[in-house]
């Protein structure tokens, strides 16, 4: 790959399931493909040598990667479907009959019908869909049929007509698929109830119909009908694993823009989803920077403003996530639920993962704006006085109060720096107590830093509750840095963040980069203590057996373990065994010795 700037943006594709565009150095749409995973769908592209001529060309003319993030491979399926028709790419295939996918109709009419269609008439029916493939509608269909008598006749089915005794039942009736409305032996209401339960099936609420199957199910078992029962649960089955309609189409949405904001202290990040006839026509995401600390509110009204002309859209209806003011000609819609909500949480999404990918750009490309933004991030969620640059964590690591030890890890400009990495065995402390281990360690590092004239960090983290925190706080009291340097602490099991003197905690966003930072700290912390005290622990089970035979040093100790890995079987070893690994005499002199313990 020749060109950086792709080659990043290649580096920085989410792995979600979503829609890629290929575009030329001369903003032209050469390509549109669907993904499971963006990022390894399109490094494939790049990854290997391709044996097909215009995939060869294609690979060279690329010069700029969009994608659309969406919820599932099928939305994926879906929405590439749609842009290929409106765009129609000059290397995509297209179809000369412009097959389009099949959705199911509820007819507006009196005793509706259902059925499979390709065309979206707008006569008040309703549309549920679309499906990728017929054999999903008629499943469902034959679900339907199973649990509810439908007509199938095109017949005006008017009160009048049926009173006057117009139509006749048809075989559909005589053999149990159809109820017999024509003749008046089905009334409106009853037939109604059965379309608003196949209504909920539809939108994906199966609850009620599969009560019903499973109650099926169990009667024909109860009569011995064996093949039947299996039948019913071969129907249950599918309905448990069907997935519903796509949230990226949907008919009743039409000719409206969508427009969400995500934001941090420097700049926000604005999406906008186009929709036409139900479709999603376009997707783009801008970042635009903050001059006067603006509001989210202020960037998104601007951002609409200036998006809407770029791309000439007339759209009169907005859905967006907070209200703005964009004029009494366009109407403004705050999306609380159902299927508006969910078009408006995908261009969310949207917005999230662009922002992800412009943080990875940047780290890539320019170091020092990250960890700029990333200071300036943590120093305004935890409250602090000054950035972070320079961050320290202690964590104590005992079992049962044998052999305790702690350690402290540093991070410069939140990355670790292990070089700086310390341990420390605990000498005024006895048994397993780990306020007054965490307040010794604590004392002994600054007092050192103090006596060395070495700089302080600007925070301190201890591992722990109120507890640490505390005893941490009165050895930086005994040592009047108490203002200079800020400590809090974080219990383990709901990340809570403690601070001195305040009973209530912090709660940081889970997906935040102040948190991740922070765990990544006690998660080293403990890791690198937890190294030292198991190093400990196994000099002293050494130094208990092997290193107390008079006689035995070191070298052969070293040497017995490479052999037999561990100190019980150099207990259940022969003097022969033995000899053969330190000599003769050393062997005679181990062998007594474990042979006198027995005794």
């Amino acid at each position: 790959m020749q060109n950086p700037s792709l080659e990043i943006q290649v580096k920085t594709l989410p792995t979600s399931p979503g829609v890629y565009q290929y575009y030329d150095k001369d903003d032209n749409l050469l390509y549109i493909g669907k993904a499971k995973n963006l990022k390894k769908r399109v490094s494939s592209y790049f990854n290997k040598k391709h044996e097909n001529y215009k995939t060869k060309v294609l690979v060279t003319k690329i010069a700029e990667v969009r994608h659309i993030v969406v919820e599932t491979e099928t939305d994926a399926l879906l929405l590439e479907n749609n842009l290929i028709k409106k765009h129609q790419p000059r290397f995509n295939i297209m179809l000369k009959d412009d097959k389009t996918y099949p959705w199911i109709c509820i007819k507006k009419e009196r005793f509706p019908r259902i059925f499979p269609t390709r065309k979206l008439v707008k006569d008040g029916s309703e549309y549920f869909g679309p499906y990728t493939n017929f054999k999903t509608v008629n499943t469902l269909l034959d679900l339907i049929k199973g649990l509810y008598q439908l007509r199938t006749c095109t017949y005006d089915l008017s009160p009048e007509k049926i009173q006057a005794n117009k139509y006749k039942v048809c075989l559909e009736y005589h053999i149990g698929n159809c109820k017999g409305a024509c003749e008046g032996f089905q009334d409106k209401d009853t037939y109604q109830k059965n379309i608003n339960s196949i209504r909920q099936i539809l939108k994906g609420n199966f609850k009620d119909s599969l009560h019903q199957f499973r109650e099926q199910m169990m009667n024909h078992a109860q009569k011995m009908e064996f093949e039947d029962a299996q039948q019913i649960k071969e129907k249950i089955q599918v309905l448990e694993n069907y997935q519903s309609r796509s949230t990226v189409v949907n008919p009743k949405i039409s000719n409206v823009d969508v427009f969400s904001i995500i934001s941090d202290e420097s700049y926000g990040y604005i999406n906008f989803l186009q929709l036409s006839y139900g479709s999603i026509i376009r997707s783009h995401t801008t970042e635009i920077k903050k001059k006067l600390k603006e509001t989210d509110k202020e960037l998104l009204e601007f951002a609409i403003i200036e998006l809407r002309q770029r791309f000439g859209s007339i759209s009169k209806e907005l859905y967006v996530p907070i209200a703005v003011d964009v004029g009494e000609r366009i109407k403004v819609t705050i999306p609380q639920l159902g299927d508006k909500k969910k078009i408006v949480d995908l261009s969310i999404r949207n917005a999230k993962y662009y922002r992800q990918e412009r943080f990875k750009q940047i780290k890539i490309i320019d170091p020092d704006r990250h960890i700029k933004r990333l200071m300036a991030q943590m120093q305004k969620d935890l409250r602090l006085p000054e950035e972070p640059k320079h961050i320290e964590c202690f964590d104590n690591s005992n079992i049962q109060g044998t052999n305790p030890v702690a350690a402290c890890v540093v991070f410069k400009n939140g990355k670790p720096s292990k070089k700086e990495y310390r341990k420390f065995n605990i000498k005024t402390v006895e048994g397993p107590n780990d306020f007054a281990s965490m307040e010794e360690v604590v004392y002994r590092r600054y007092k050192r830093l103090l006596d060395e004239k070495q700089p302080l960090p600007q925070l301190v983290i201890v591992d722990g509750g109120k507890g640490q925190l505390s005893s941490g706080l009165k050895a930086l009291d005994d040592l009047g840095l108490r203002g200079k340097i800020t400590i809090i602490g974080i219990a383990k099991r709901l990340e809570e963040i403690y601070y001195p003197g305040d009973s209530i905690p912090l709660y940081l966003d889970k997906k935040s980069e102040s948190l991740k930072i922070i765990q990544h700290l006690r998660n080293e912390a403990h890791r690198f203590g937890i190294t030292f005290h198991r190093q400990k622990r196994s000099k002293a089970a050494l130094d208990t057996e092997l290193d107390t035979i008079p006689g035995i040093g070191e070298k052969t100790v070293i040497e017995l373990l490479k052999q037999f890995r561990s100190v019980k079987r150099i207990k259940e070893a022969t003097i022969k065994e033995l000899s053969e690994i330190v000599g003769n005499s050393r062997a005679t002199k181990i062998y007594n010795y474990y042979l006198s313990k027995k005794e």
